[in-house]
């Protein structure tokens, strides 16, 4: 019996930006599914409305600012979810509602296996939503200690929630281009773009790796000053890739077509570091 037709999509606000089409719409094409991945404008008020009036698709992808909202929204959640107190994915439930995940763990994981990277020290640039799937992703890598390095501690509280959930223990430290911290093994910069600029100049080792989640522009001056010294370096193109193909198997069941997905973000941002 062929595969009926499906929806899914991606919701957030602003959403024109997104790559998740291009990814997800590959991944429906080499898996020969005829289904439709859309774009969605949607804000925290709009969220509920939007996901009752499509109960029937086949899940969602979430972005800023929803990734919170749609954990509070889900009836069911997996432990990452819970432990990074955001997801980024919905999926739904026989019997009705939605199940949350949070596939940017995944997509940690995925792009430092790009690298073979197994770091035993590691340290946080930032301490919002992506500093919380980053710290899972080290959780699950086997790290008991984690820096993170931040201009106001006193907007690291759900951080420290996610490490406590997941058992690892904080080292908070201040935001500078001194800090001690920046020697570490692995270093994962979850800044925006341009707020990391001023640490290149920092002394920056061969046997480093640099994650970035900014590809846009790319590279970074960061990456840029990282991949001189030797270290290695990868974008957050291949955060974007791992979590999506993460997604596209959560919501078809089916294994996500790698090599498609790379290709068809690689076309679409050609400049992204991949």
């Amino acid at each position: 019996m062929p595969d009926r037709p499906r929806l899914a999509g991606v919701l957030g606000r602003p959403i024109e930006h997104s790559l998740s089409p291009v990814l997800h719409n590959a991944a429906y094409t080499a898996l020969g599914l005829p289904w439709q991945y859309q774009a969605q404008d949607c804000g925290v008020v709009d969220l509920s409305g939007v996901l009752a009036e499509r109960a029937d698709w086949a899940g969602f992808s979430l972005t800023m600012p929803l990734k919170r909202a749609a954990l509070e929204q889900a009836v069911q959640a997996s432990s990452r979810a819970r432990a990074v107190g955001a997801a980024n994915t919905l999926l739904p439930v026989d019997g009705g509602g939605w199940r949350a995940d949070n596939t940017d763990v995944q997509g940690v994981l995925g792009a430092l296996a790009e690298a073979s990277c197994r770091p035993s020290t590691a340290t946080l640039l930032g301490a919002g939503g992506t500093a919380q799937a980053a710290l899972v992703a080290l959780a699950e890598l086997g790290l008991r200690e984690c820096a993170v390095l931040v201009r106001d501690t006193g907007r690291t509280v759900d951080l420290q929630a996610t490490a406590a959930a997941a058992g690892v223990t904080l080292r908070l430290g201040e935001l500078t281009v001194a800090a001690p911290e920046l020697g570490a093994g692995l270093v994962v910069s979850t800044l925006p773009a341009g707020a990391a600029d001023g640490l290149a100049v920092a002394p920056w080792r061969s046997d480093q790796t640099l994650l970035d989640v900014v590809y846009a522009p790319w590279p970074t001056a960061l990456a840029a000053a990282v991949s001189a010294s030797g270290g290695a370096v990868l974008s957050g193109a291949l955060m974007l890739l791992h979590q999506a193909m993460a997604q596209v198997e959560l919501m078809t069941g089916r294994a996500a077509p790698a090599a498609a997905m790379r290709a068809a973000l690689a076309a679409a941002a050609p400049d992204a570091g991949l």
